[in-house]
């Protein structure tokens, strides 16, 4: 079994359990920057493990005759060329369901960073003026997150596990999914109403053709005035212009994302360009939901299980491509 690898080799390293990778495999270490095509197809690689921002093409799908498994590190596929690989007959597979609770805590942690100022108090507090801070958080108090409706957009793993840990915070909490989930507690909402009553949006569906700007213009003025928007999935969800202006002029009561569009974030995004009272409103993280110790050590667990599988002639577990 040949696999060429494409995500950062020290956490490669540092996350694959001893053993897990049988000795007598060739693992090709080409890193986690996007590669050069020719020199991905020169490894006639058997499967491919890959970072899910980088991109794989029908041109590598079919370049790689022995191929027979794409793997996403983490739950991500969308650069993936799914239908390529279905054609092939090569499984695309990722890791669904392994960072759920992290990124739960991660949309946590932006909405309480919202809702308490925490930008502007820190960077008072750091300007020796936190005497005004307090003052000021006295005067206009602070809304808890008990006292909130969130409306969860999306409820797959992700939306599932963060409707857990909220109602232990007491929020009365919504979803919005195109399919209805019966086995769900909390109540379900048509879009429309759950932007219309809800004081914070939580984001929680995959990209694809139907929800790029899935957030837009139109999303936002449906809004109720001064809701806060949480962004934990992608950054191509949300037309960013359209989040921007609705910040300045006060539709929206602040926004915490952990992914723009593009990534790496460019110098020309307009969240960089908003102005200092503006962006006290904002909670950025560099798309760091997923990114934790626990997560690596189930990723790995199920990419060497399901390359195990499939170079004994078996399925793989979480095929995505329909295969």
């Amino acid at each position: 079994m040949k696999v060429a690898v494409l995500v950062n080799k020290a956490n490669f390293e540092h996350y694959t359990a001893p053993g897990a990778i049988p000795s007598h495999w060739e693992l090709i270490h080409l890193g986690n920057g996007v590669p050069d095509e020719t020199v991905l197809i020169a490894t006639d690689a058997d499967a491919l493990l890959v970072d899910p921002m980088i991109p794989i093409s029908a041109a590598v799908i079919q370049g790689l005759p022995r191929l027979k498994l794409i793997h996403s590190q983490g739950v991500a596929y969308n650069l993936i060329d799914l239908e390529a690989a279905r054609k092939a007959g090569v499984y695309v597979s990722n890791c669904a369901g392994v960072n759920a609770s992290a990124v739960a805590e991660q949309a946590i942690l932006l909405m309480l960073a919202l809702l308490r100022n925490f930008r502007e108090n820190e960077d008072m507090v750091y300007a020796a003026r936190q005497k005004e801070a307090k003052t000021r958080c006295f005067e206009n108090g602070l809304k808890e997150l008990s006292d909130c409706h969130v409306g969860i957009i999306g409820l797959g793993a992700i939306g599932k596990e963060l409707a857990r840990m909220l109602d232990a915070f007491g929020c009365k909490l919504s979803y919005y999914s195109r399919t209805t989930k019966p086995e769900c507690s909390i109540s379900y909402l048509p879009l429309d109403d759950l932007y219309a009553q809800c004081d914070i949006i939580s984001l929680h569906v995959p990209v694809n053709p139907e929800t790029i700007n899935f957030i837009n213009e139109e999303a936002i003025n449906k809004m109720k005035q001064g809701a806060l928007l949480i962004n934990t999935a992608r950054g191509e969800l949300v037309d960013q212009e359209a989040v921007c202006r609705a910040l300045r002029d006060g539709r929206l009561g602040g926004a915490g994302f952990d992914t723009l569009a593009p990534e790496p974030v460019q110098a020309d995004n307009p969240f960089l360009a908003l102005p200092a009272e503006i962006r006290r409103k904002v909670a950025l993280s560099p798309h760091i939901g997923g990114i934790t110790a626990g997560c690596f050590y189930r990723s790995f667990e199920i990419i060497w299980s399901n390359m195990r599988r499939v170079a004994q002639g078996l399925r793989p577990s979480n095929i995505v491509n329909g295969l």
